[in-house]
């Protein structure tokens, strides 16, 4: 749908990378540019992981500072890791000097009762001066206990104007937000104040969006595929990983927003989530859910 908006991989923590039995920075080709987000607390551990993405071709390595679930806190990593910049800032450096490619943070404004705009800026300096290469802020505080991962999504407000200040404060520095963003207007909008925009829930939730960005945002008018054309591009790519084992539905949970707002999207939604779990299910279930779609309701 875009050849230019540039996708993160969900959080992977270093010791699932370094000691898991699965292959945890496997990726298809058709994703770049790409950048894997790491979870984890220890420089070297996280320098390592950083090696071994650069080698695979990943395109950026992005610490994440943000995450506020019990288990990552339990791990010493993601948002708790605001109370303690010299620890992300050794982090940064760590992984800097070992790879040539970009290192960026995703973080929070602020945890529980740290929140003011002071505590932001001394973590900001110390990766200024280790020489982060960006910065994503999701423009609201993270609760570490007493809201849930989706109500720290939702729940504390967002304040896009202390990420503004942020860049007004930090001209220097690579600065794009994250929050609460659910049109290309937005993103427009954000954009004229900062260096990018991250979206997370809307694009997993609608992700036809992403099929006007490159013309909307990046000047570039190469034809878009519609939806159906979009599905039927995945299905090599679905072939090809029930051959190495895979199930339907890891894939095609990923699509069910992708008929969002059309006649027939709830009858897609239903038809993959009543049979993609099955054995031996393939191809076949997805054609006979895009089927319930009219292709003649829309461009």
């Amino acid at each position: 749908m875009s050849r230019h908006a540039q996708l993160y991989t969900e959080m992977v923590t270093t010791g699932a990378i370094l000691y898991g039995k699965g292959d945890y920075l496997g990726f298809s080709e058709q994703e770049q540019p790409l950048v894997l987000q790491l979870g984890g607390s220890d420089p070297q551990a996280l320098a390592a992981c950083a090696v071994l993405a650069e080698q695979r071709g990943y395109n950026e390595i992005n610490l994440n500072v943000g995450c506020p679930s019990d288990r990552v806190q339990n791990g010493m990593f993601g948002a708790c890791l605001m109370a303690e910049p010299q620890r992300v800032a050794d982090s940064i450096a760590a992984m800097k000097a070992a790879v040539s490619i970009p290192v960026t943070v995703k973080t929070r404004i602020g945890i529980d009762e740290q929140d003011s705009y002071e505590f932001l800026c001394t973590l900001i300096n110390g990766l200024v001066e280790v020489g982060v290469d960006a910065l994503i802020v999701h423009a609201r505080k993270a609760w570490l206990k007493g809201l849930s991962p989706k109500e720290n999504r939702e729940i504390p407000p967002l304040d896009y104007e202390r990420v503004y200040q942020l860049k007004r404060d930090y001209p220097q520095l690579t600065i794009a937000v994250n929050g609460g963003i659910k049109t290309l207007d937005d993103a427009r909008l954000h954009l004229s104040q900062l260096d990018g925009v991250m979206v997370g829930r809307e694009a997993y939730q609608n992700p036809y969006m992403l099929a006007a960005v490159d013309a909307e945002l990046f000047g570039d008018q190469h034809p878009v595929p519609s939806r159906h054309d979009v599905i039927r591009l995945l299905l090599p790519y679905i072939e090809q990983q029930l051959s190495q084992g895979s199930y339907l539905g890891n894939v095609t949970r990923h699509t069910l927003g992708i008929f969002q707002g059309l006649p027939g999207a709830r009858a897609w939604r239903r038809h993959l989530s009543e049979n993609a779990h099955k054995a031996g299910a393939g191809p076949e279930v997805v054609e006979a859910a895009m089927a319930k779609v009219p292709e003649f309701c829309y461009i």
